[in-house]
């Protein structure tokens, strides 16, 4: 069953207006701490597609989300930031991440129905996906074959549209080994369609068990468009085919790290609203410029607590 939700003006048009569509997961972050526990609206594709509503893009989510009151929750947050929502309704209710943070960095326990975030590619959604035009995943089953098949199949084409952040945390592969190989060979098939890939060091660490370098030169080789590797507090770098790297440090910013969970999602987002701007053509992005400005989205983020995207102008 797919629902069709919180539209920015109490309406849904099936994606006529061409708004970008983020895939990915939205759930309750369920905070805990020495004083007790708070719940916040979070998961990558909802920070992602809050963070480009912020940022001036007109978005649409698609998102396995119970019929429960933190799916109402959700639906709430959402038409607050704009963001048009439509739903795979989950059977096991709204998913839930139990978080801690040490020294300000998130770890996580997910329930079942965190992990079962796969969409049924409803007609609805099937509308919005056509009218895109910008698809960003973050945080998708790509060890799931048959969900990663249905991925390429509907925006895997040409002209190249996808833009993917892979995002993959240990606590939605509770498989072991065979399922980390799966999510990481899925990820492979897709990232050769994709006009980009953001990953990061720790990403490389548990997807291949190799250097950000080389898992970078490996997408390349692959057939992916470009690459946004991440690093943590050292920043991030961007390689094209046949270009040098560009790299760029975390931006000086007033005020000490608060919580570093929306970083990458604040990256991430910011880099897709630069590619929209030059029409989806890698090649012809200011790189400089969309990196320096995702550089300073990430280190205004981070003095904030949560995950809502900030910068120097919000």
């Amino acid at each position: 069953m797919t629902t069709t939700e919180g539209s920015i003006d109490g309406r849904s048009d099936g994606g006529a207006d061409g708004r970008v569509v983020v895939i990915g997961d939205a759930l309750i972050d369920e905070l805990r701490t020495d004083e007790g526990s708070s719940d916040h609206v979070g998961g990558a594709g909802l920070n992602v597609a809050v963070g480009l509503s912020r940022l001036g893009v007109p978005t649409t989510l698609l998102a396995s989300v119970g019929d429960d009151a933190d799916g109402r929750s959700i639906r709430d947050f959402l038409d607050e930031h704009g963001v048009e929502l439509v739903a795979t309704v989950n059977p096991l209710g709204t998913g839930r991440a139990v978080s801690l943070r040490v020294d300000g960095e998130p770890s996580y326990v997910f329930t079942d129905a965190a992990v079962d975030r796969g969409l049924d590619f409803s007609p609805e959604q099937l509308d919005v996906l056509a009218a895109a035009p910008l698809v960003a995943v973050s945080s998708y089953p790509f060890d799931d074959a048959a969900l990663t098949d249905r991925l390429l199949a509907v925006v895997g084409d040409e002209p190249r549209r996808l833009v993917v952040d892979p995002n993959p945390r240990p606590g939605f592969l509770p498989g072991g080994d065979a399922q980390v190989t799966a999510f990481g060979a899925g990820f492979a098939r897709v990232a050769a369609a994709c006009l980009l890939v953001k990953i990061g060091d720790d990403d490389a660490a548990l997807v291949t068990g190799r250097s950000l370098e080389e898992w970078q030169d490996a997408l390349l080789a692959a057939g992916a468009g470009g690459v946004l590797a991440t690093r943590g507090s050292d920043g991030a770098g961007l390689l094209l085919s046949g270009r040098d790297e560009l790299r760029r440090g975390i931006s000086a910013a007033e005020g000490d790290v608060v919580d570093t969970m929306g970083a990458g999602d604040a990256t991430f987002a910011s880099i897709v609203s630069s590619l929209l701007a030059d029409r989806r053509d890698p090649g012809s992005v200011d790189w400089a410029d969309a990196l320096g400005r995702a550089m300073d989205v990430a280190a205004a983020t981070v003095r904030s607590p949560g995950a809502l995207l900030r910068s120097p102008t919000l």
